[in-house]
C-alpha cells in the first residue's frame, strides 16, 4: 500500500521541548496530563502527535522508556467522536501481554478522564462477564491481548465495525510470541477506512512486511540522534559480572542494600527460580513480590499494586513482565541470569531509566552463559565482552554501587520498614468462573437424600459393642495336639476306608 517514508530526528533539551498544547493536543487532555506532572513532550511524541492528528498511518520506533504510549494515545483519544455513536468501540489497541495492556489502558484512561472517555482493558485471567457487561454498556477505547479479543469478537460481544483507529503496540514482541496470525485475523475484521499506528522498540523485517500489507503509505518515525545506533538510553548505568550460581543470592542481597536505592526489579528465566528468589529474599528480611506464569491473575495484580504503592520495593518477575510495567521510582534492574537475546536484555533493563530518569542495570552471568552474553554484547555494541569475575565479597560491588562496607546477606531490622505483600488485598477476578458453594448449601444438598429424615448421630457405623472374645466361640480344650508325623495314615477309596489286602 505504498512505500515506507523514514524520518529521523534528534532529541532536544527537555526544558526547551514543546508543550502538548503547542503540538495540537486538546486542552482537556493537556490539563489531565499536567495534573499528573506531564507537560512537555519527548522526541517520539513530538514527531508522532502532529502527523497522527492529521490521520496519517505511522510506524513509531524509539528506545524503551521514551514515551511511545502517549505518542499514539493522544491522537487516538482526540479522534474519538464524543457526539457520535458510542455504543460500539471507536479505537482498538492490541498488546502482547496482560501487564502491558493494563498499563496502556490506565494511561489512556487518565489522559481522557476529563472528557469522559471510557477505556476498557480486555485480557485473559479475568471472568468474561464483567468485560461483556462493560462492552454492552458502551466503551470508546478497547485495549486487549489477541486471545481474549478474538474470543469476544467470535461471541459477537466485541463489535469491531466501528473501529476508526487501530494501534499495534510492541509489535515485535507479538511476533516473537507467535501472535502474528491472531493480529492479522483481528485486523481483517476491522474496516479498511481507518488510521493504523504501529509502535515498537525494534523493527524486524516481518513487522515491516505487516505494515506494508495493512497500512496506507505509512511514515516510519525514529527518534534518535544521528549516528546513534545504540538502543539503550544513556541514563542507564550498566554492570555485567560473572558470578557463581551458589553466590548469586548473596550478591543480590547486597545490591538491595545500595545507598539511594528505590524500587528494584529482578528478572529470571523460569517461574520456579522467580518463586525461589522471592522466598529467599523474604526470609532475609526484604519486602518482595513476584509475578510469573504459575500465579493466578489476581495474585499477579496484587504484586504489581503492592509494588506501585510501595508496600514492597522488590519485584521478582519472568519476562512476562519485561514489557508493560512502567512504574515510577525503579532505580535498579537485576538480571539474575543472562537474558536469552539482545531484545530481552533491552526490555528488561528498560524498566529503569524511563522518561529521562537515571537507573542502574546489573547482569549476573553464569560461566556456561558466557558465549550467549558475548552474542548480546556484540549485537548491542557494548563494552562488556568479558564480564568481571565477581563474588559477594568482591570490593567492586561495594564501590561500584555505593553499598555500605558492613552489608551482609540479611537486611538489618532498622531497614525493614515496608508493609509487605500481605498488606495489599487480593481482588476477586472470578478467575475460576464459578463460586464454591457455602457450607450451609452443601449440608442442605446432602439433607435432600433418601435418608434425610433420619437424625444424624455421632455414633460409629456399628452399634455392636467391642468384645475381647476370640474369633471362635468354641471352648478351648487341654487335649494335647498330635504331631502330624505321629498320626496313623489310613488308605481311602472314594472317601471310604479301603480294605487292606
Amino acid at each position: 500500500m505504498g512505500r515506507l517514508k523514514a524520518v529521523t530526528t534528534s532529541p532536544v533539551d527537555p526544558t526547551s521541548a514543546p508543550t502538548f498544547v503547542e503540538l495540537g493536543t486538546h486542552p482537556k487532555i493537556a490539563e489531565a496530563l499536567a495534573a499528573d506532572g506531564i507537560e512537555r513532550a519527548f522526541p517520539i511524541q513530538q514527531m508522532c502527535i502532529p502527523l497522527a492528528l492529521e490521520g496519517k498511518d505511522l510506524i513509531g520506533q524509539a528506545k524503551t522508556g521514551t514515551g511511545k504510549t502517549l505518542g499514539f494515545g493522544i491522537p487516538l483519544l482526540q479522534r474519538i467522536d464524543l457526539d457520535g455513536d458510542r455504543s460500539v468501540p471507536q479505537a482498538l489497541v492490541v498488546c502482547p501481554t496482560r501487564e502491558l495492556g493494563l498499563q496502556v489502558a490506565t494511561d489512556l484512561e487518565r489522559a481522557g478522564r476529563l472528557q469522559g472517555i471510557k477505556v476498557l482493558a480486555i485480557y485473559g485471567g479475568r471472568a468474561y462477564e464483567p468485560q461483556i457487561e462493560a462492552l454492552h454498556k458502551g466503551i470508546d477505547v478497547v485495549v486487549g491481548t489477541p486471545g481474549r479479543l478474538i474470543d469476544l469478537a467470535n461471541r459477537r460481544d466485541l463489535i469491531l465495525t466501528g473501529i476508526r483507529t487501530l494501534v499495534l503496540d510492541e509489535a515485535d514482541e507479538m511476533l516473537d510470541m507467535g501472535f502474528l496470525p491472531d493480529v492479522e485475523r483481528i485486523v481483517s475484521e476491522i474496516p479498511t477506512q481507518r488510521q493504523t499506528m504501529l509502535f515498537s522498540a525494534t523493527m524486524p523485517g516481518q513487522i515491516v512486511n505487516l505494515a506494508r500489507r495493512y497500512m496506507t503509505q505509512p511514515i516510519h518515525l525514529r527518534a534518535s540522534e544521528p549516528g546513534d545506533d545504540s538502543a539503550i538510553v544513556d541514563t542507564i548505568e550498566q554492570h555485567v559480572w560473572r558470578a557463581h550460581p551458589m553466590d548469586k543470592i548473596e550478591i543480590l542481597a547486597r545490591i538491595l542494600q545500595a545507598n539511594d536505592r528505590g524500587l528494584v526489579m529482578i528478572f529470571t528465566r523460569t517461574k520456579r527460580k522467580a518463586q525461589r528468589i522471592c522466598d529467599d529474599l523474604t526470609e532475609r528480611g526484604f519486602a518482595v513480590g513476584t509475578v510469573h506464569g504459575d500465579l493466578g491473575q489476581g495474585a499477579r495484580e496484587q504484586a504489581l499494586r503492592a509494588f506501585r504503592n510501595g508496600k514492597v520495593d522488590v519485584l521478582v518477575a519472568t519476562d512476562v513482565a519485561a514489557r508493560g510495567i512502567d512504574v515510577d521510582g525503579v532505580t535498579h534492574v537485576v538480571n539474575y541470569e543472562c537474558p536469552d537475546d539482545e531484545k530481552t536484555y533491552l526490555h528488561r533493563i528498560g524498566r529503569t531509566g524511563r522518561a529521562g530518569a537515571s537507573g542502574v542495570a546489573v547482569t549476573l552471568v553464569d560461566w556456561e552463559d558466557i558465549a550467549r552474553w558475548q552474542m548480546i554484547d556484540r549485537a548491542l555494541k557494548l563494552p562488556f565482552k568479558d564480564p568481571i569475575e565477581t563474588y559477594s565479597s568482591s570490593e567492586h560491588i561495594y564501590t561500584g554501587l555505593g553499598i555500605p562496607p558492613g552489608a551482609t546477606g540479611q537486611l538489618p531490622k532498622a531497614g525493614r520498614t515496608r508493609a509487605g505483600l500481605a498488606a495489599e488485598g487480593v481482588e476477586d477476578l472470578g478467575e475460576t468462573g464459578k463460586k464454591k458453594p457455602k457450607l450451609d448449601d452443601r449440608k442442605s444438598a446432602h439433607s435432600k437424600g433418601k435418608h434425610s429424615d433420619k437424625p444424624r448421630t455421632d455414633k460409629p457405623r456399628t452399634d455392636k459393642p467391642r468384645t475381647d472374645k476370640p474369633r471362635t466361640d468354641k471352648p478351648r480344650t487341654d487335649k494335647p495336639r498330635t504331631d502330624k508325623r505321629e498320626r496313623p495314615r489310613q488308605r481311602t477309596r472314594g472317601g471310604k476306608p479301603a480294605a487292606e489286602v
